[in-house]
């Protein structure tokens, strides 16, 4: 069936327009940009519509956590929040380091999920930061990247000999910069704020010596690596210089330290307890003018669902993570509404760079590309309720807030998995 979108308003991250048009698709790809109409008018009512968010970092909670999520409600999830691409977590229990446990996943996910799915690996077996997986078999299986996420390999010589491997077949790895030691039983950020509060904290300069490290072990190496989840300007200048020397680095930073900063913990909030903890509004500023100029090429959810058990704890006791996954779109319009980054190189970020950063399909309006797109009103105004999140763990620092963007249909390979009579 051919299906013409009428009377839209393009985001193209691509050629960085945004302007009325008009948007044709067939057989699941894009197969005229403002060539008239074709087949099925759709009358869009001159709302935006862009590639689908293509989200890294998703966690889900299979195998081992199936309570916290599953594909199904993630996928779900995921549909009413414009991601029409999710790249999944290894740090599932037990953790994602054979090639059946990977095509566990890959089943899983084509059974349960109404998007597209593709996982990482783990980087070392268990993510114990010993003794490495097989990465070739891995990547035979489907892995699109390697990371042990939030477990950093300490041993240099393992980590760099697991770098020196990836490098030879070409693979990606994901760091997660952060100096182990230091960070250890932090809550909070350190300052004022936290002595106030009495909370264990940590030093962002721990961020910037972790990166400074994975960074050096990158140019000694020559691997392509890719930081998942900077956020605080000291790690900023260490990224530039990087990118300067030509290194095949890219970073990325989650929506929660974009839209959030250390003082929404407040009367210690646990559902605002995240991994980086939430940093100065300085450093919340330097980010989003990081991601404006193109420093930091990668925004995403880094979707991580905690149950009420694991939330409803005293504040240094409880569960990292909040779920973002029908968020992100919303909280990602407070950075538009705010004058701090236009809608094309938000979607740049969304969208285009994680797809060509893992060499996945999408991320373009161009003909040929895969018909996965968002249609949204970046200005309807509602309030969070977090019970009617699709995703099984409502943990959202958002609850209750005032909040501007609404997802209206989202169509994966020209099908419409949201919107209609499911929005």
């Amino acid at each position: 069936m051919t299906t013409t979108f009428t009377n839209a308003r393009l985001i193209d991250p691509d050629t960085g327009t945004d302007a009325l048009g008009c948007l044709t698709i067939e057989d699941g790809l894009i197969t005229g940009v403002n060539d008239g109409e074709n087949g099925e008018v759709f009358d869009c009512g001159g709302k935006c519509l862009a590639p689908g968010i293509v989200d890294i970092g998703v966690k889900i909670g299979e195998p081992g956590e199936r309570h916290k999520e599953s594909f199904r409600s993630a996928g779900l999830a995921a549909a009413a929040g414009g991601v029409t691409t999710m790249v999944i977590r290894p740090d599932t229990t037990p953790a994602v380091d054979t090639p059946e446990a990977l095509a566990f996943v890959a089943r899983r996910a084509s059974q349960a999920a109404p998007v597209n799915v593709h996982s990482m690996a783990a980087l070392t077996k268990g993510r114990a930061g010993r003794e490495m997986v097989e990465m070739g078999f891995m990547l035979d299986a489907g892995a699109v990247a390697f990371t042990d996420c939030d477990h950093v390999v300490t041993d240099n010589k393992v980590y760099s000999r697991a770098m020196t491997y990836a490098r030879s077949l070409g693979a990606l790895i994901i760091g997660h910069p952060q100096d182990p030691n230091m960070s250890k039983g932090a809550a909070v950020t350190s300052g004022k704020f936290a002595s106030l509060r009495g909370l264990p904290a940590v030093n962002p300069m721990a961020e910037r010596m972790g990166l400074e490290r994975d960074l050096a072990l990158v140019e000694m190496t020559g691997v392509s690596y890719h930081a998942d989840n900077l956020s605080t300007a000291h790690a900023l200048p260490a990224l530039e210089r990087a990118k300067a020397a030509g290194l095949d680095v890219t970073a990325g930073v989650n929506i929660h330290h974009l839209t959030l900063n250390e003082l929404d913990v407040g009367d210690y909030r646990t559902f605002f307890k995240v991994k980086p903890p939430l940093r100065s509004e300085e450093d919340r500023l330097a980010m989003a003018e990081a991601v404006a100029m193109g420093l930091i090429d990668v925004i995403s959810s880094m979707h991580t669902p905690q149950d009420e058990e694991s939330k409803r704890l005293p504040f240094e006791e409880a569960a990292s993570g909040a779920v973002a996954l029908e968020t992100l779109l919303p909280a990602a319009m407070r950075l538009v509404h705010a004058g701090l980054i236009d809608l094309p190189t938000l979607w740049c970020a969304l969208s285009l760079n994680p797809a060509r950063r893992f060499s996945l399909p999408g991320g373009e309006l161009s003909v040929g590309a895969p018909a996965d797109l968002v249609l949204f009103d970046p200005d309807a105004p509602f309030v969070l309720d977090r019970f009617k999140l699709n995703s099984k763990s409502k943990n959202t620092p958002f609850d209750g807030a005032r909040m501007e963007g609404r997802v209206l249909g989202t169509w994966v390979g020209g099908e419409r998995v949201f919107g209609g009579d499911d929005a």
